[in-house]
């Protein structure tokens, strides 16, 4: 089932979703009927793609082929067409162990051609702190970005029984605790 407004409202009161802002503003003007809407921060991660040939998901992925940028609250970014961005949330996100969630984009941001998530748009229970979006453009012209804006949501829903074996329990959550955009760590998967 998916939370409401309201009771997305009294969890995060009650301190059982954790919600925190980078950036000072009221979370709770974020909370829309059924979905609380996150924002951009300011840090985000480009593929160099004269520094690589392949991305090897069996090897780690080379420092020096990506670059962190920082832009300055409210500053511009352009997306341009096929170009893929990791970027991260302006919120820190704790899950309970009784909801999951899913991160989603707007719809006025997909009008635009842009994909806030390639295909992790799932939040398991236990996680903590930013999320990371892969984003991408699929339109035929650029799209400005600007840190600070709002660029999706996110819907809880309960988890029907005990969650025994939580995110942050878990061995071997690769993500836990980021708070820059992190790069595919799928090398420390057991093949």
């Amino acid at each position: 089932m998916i939370l409401s407004d309201s009771e997305i409202r009294r969890r995060i009161e009650n301190g059982d979703i954790g919600m925190e802002s980078l950036w000072d503003y009221d979370i709770m003007t974020q909370i829309w009927p059924a979905s609380l809407d996150f924002r951009l921060w300011n840090v985000f991660k480009i593929y160099k793609k004269a520094r690589q040939t392949v991305i090897d998901s069996r090897e780690w992925i080379d420092p020096g082929h990506v670059e962190t940028i920082k832009i300055e609250e409210g500053e511009k970014f352009v997306l341009h067409p096929g170009d893929f961005v990791l970027w991260v949330t302006l919120e820190k996100i704790k899950i309970p162990y009784d909801l999951v969630a899913r991160c989603e984009w707007r719809s006025s941001i997909g009008r635009l051609g842009v994909i806030i998530h390639s295909t992790a748009g799932f939040i398991d229970p236990g996680f903590e702190w930013t999320i990371t979006l892969e984003m991408t453009n699929i339109n035929e012209v650029p799209v400005a970005l600007y840190a600070g804006m709002r660029i999706g949501q996110f819907a809880f829903e309960t988890v029907q029984w005990e969650v025994i074996n939580t995110y942050d329990k878990r061995k071997g959550s690769k993500y836990m605790h980021q708070v820059e955009p992190e790069e595919s760590r799928i090398v420390k998967d057991l093949y």
